[in-house]
């Protein structure tokens, strides 16, 4: 019995907050999709968007031409994380700087540079996400071409070439921000709000708004209802 009981009343729940959300469901909507316009327009108006340039360097482990094994493979991906950290550090900033003739300082650039492996492999992907897709292009151009030899005279082992030149990534659109998942992010935001605003109003009013709420909540049968009178009709009949 008490198992039965227990069902009912999780059904019952069930059911109250299904009427609850039906019953709201309207503003629910409105001002989900308005959070949504609103995170949009804020996103594409007035957020900076940002361009990312980059291009790619190998790291090669063989000090001759010849076929490389799996162990001068793996050497070579030891080695490319080593390279990451030098890729980023001033003896390479620096003279990168210099030869793209920009005004800036290593520890400024830093911030925009990403050093990544390719998949695993001794390929390393250069890249810098910046409001000015050119002057990213620029600096990842002067990084890539100073970089191999001063990695060559730090570690003294191995070589690294250039694999592609410097360009500017996803055609030329920024990729950042990203409007359609800021929206996404407004709606879910907007609809949880709202969600959470209902669900108070409704659980805090101890009113009865239907004849059935008498008899769920108290247990009792409802013998009968007063109706609703409208006063002015009722003046007018008397």
């Amino acid at each position: 019995m008490g198992e039965k009981k227990n069902v009912q009343e999780k059904q019952i729940n069930l059911s109250a907050i299904l009427g609850i959300f039906r019953r709201n469901i309207i503003p629910l909507i409105l001002v989900t999709a308005v959070f949504a316009a609103g995170f949009f327009v804020y996103s594409r108006y007035f957020i900076t968007k940002k361009y990312e340039a980059s291009a790619m360097i190998i790291v090669n482990n063989a000090s001759e031409k010849n076929v490389v094994n799996a162990n001068d493979l793996h050497a070579a991906q030891s080695l490319a994380d080593v390279y990451s950290i030098i890729i980023k550090s001033d003896p390479v900033l620096q003279p990168a700087i210099k030869k793209a003739g920009i005004s800036a300082t290593p520890d400024s650039l830093k911030k925009f540079i990403t050093v990544t492996t390719v998949n695993d492999t001794q390929i390393i992907k250069i890249s810098m996400t910046h409001p000015d897709a050119n002057y990213s292009k620029k600096v990842i151009a002067a990084i890539v071409e100073v970089a191999p030899a001063i990695i060559k005279d730090k570690v003294e082992a191995g070589s690294v070439n250039k694999v592609s030149d410097a360009r500017i990534t996803n055609n030329g659109a920024p990729v950042s921000p990203n409007n359609v998942k800021n929206a996404m992010v407004g709606a879910i935001i907007g609809f949880l709000l709202t969600l959470a605003i209902v669900l108070i109003k409704e659980f805090s009013n101890n009113t009865f708004k239907t004849e059935d709420d008498v008899s769920k909540i108290l247990g009792i049968p409802l013998l009968g209802a007063i109706p609703l009178v409208d006063t002015k009709e009722f003046n007018k009949n008397v």
